[in-house]
């Protein structure tokens, strides 16, 4: 019989691999940051929970101080625990944010960002959807946040920097409706997508861009979107959804292409 052969990675263009191998073993302190997520679990402990000191963390998984160090470094980047020196420190379990999340991932993004097409075709996928579940499902405090949002951009700018926070504020909205999601996957990955937005150099340049700007329509699709998730029409507020973000992908790619490469 012949040995059976290692699945070999798959490569990108620049020969690198693009993911690890079912079965292929972690570094030790990956596996470990592994197990104390485990252990977290299954003590049932909450945010703000002490861990066991690192004598008993090394004793528990029979691993060096260095390994346990490295293990607990790893957790507190991915946001799950926080230490705190002085009396009555220590590590702490903590509650890893969406924000601390997103910007995790979108450092996967750094040196190949996506485009502003890859962008606008998630966007015009998820957030319809978004709409739709919070069409008259929404609070009256919710919604009021979302008016006040709307203030900050239904007036001409009278600066460039006032230009530039209302062009941010029109994608807070989206990205509050977002945080509202009835959904909290589908309310993450579009708040991921206006991350990576408000980061790409080529849209931060269009924001500033003093050239007009669509303001007035994208108030228009925004205030109907609100009557509709008032009245609860679903229907309605999905189909608004998808106008507006079809909208909203031509005009940025229309000024993109303006302002060159």
């Amino acid at each position: 019989m012949k040995a059976m052969q290692e699945k070999p990675d798959k490569v990108g263009p620049d020969g690198k691999s693009l993911f690890i191998p079912a079965g292929k073993a972690k570094r030790r302190p990956e596996a470990i940051a592994d197990l104390m997520k485990d252990f977290i679990r299954s003590q049932n402990l909450a945010p703000g929970s002490r861990l066991p000191q690192e004598r008993e963390l090394i004793d528990r998984f029979k691993a060096a101080k260095g390994t346990v160090r490295a293990a607990m470094k790893a957790l507190e980047t991915q946001g799950l625990i926080f230490t705190r020196s002085g009396p009555g420190g220590g590590a702490f379990v903590a509650a890893p944010s969406a924000q601390h999340a997103m910007e995790l991932l979108a450092t996967h993004f750094f040196f190949d960002p996506p485009s502003l097409s890859d962008i606008y075709a998630i966007r015009k996928a998820l957030e319809p959807e978004v709409a739709a579940l919070l069409a008259g499902r929404m609070t009256a405090q919710q919604l009021a946040l979302l008016e006040s949002t709307i203030l900050i951009y239904d007036h001409p700018p009278t600066d460039s920097k006032e230009r530039y926070r209302q062009r941010v504020a029109e994608l807070d909205f989206h990205s509050q409706l977002a945080q509202l999601s009835p959904n909290p996957l589908l309310g993450f990955l579009c708040g991921l997508m206006h991350n990576l937005l408000r980061d790409l150099p080529l849209a931060r340049q269009i924001y500033a861009d003093p050239s007009p700007s669509s303001r007035e329509e994208g108030l228009s699709f925004q205030y109907r979107l609100m009557a509709a998730l008032k009245d609860g029409r679903a229907d309605d507020a999905r189909r608004i959804a998808t106008e507006h973000m079809a909208f909203a992908e031509t005009y940025m790619l229309a000024r993109a292409k303006t302002l060159g490469p």
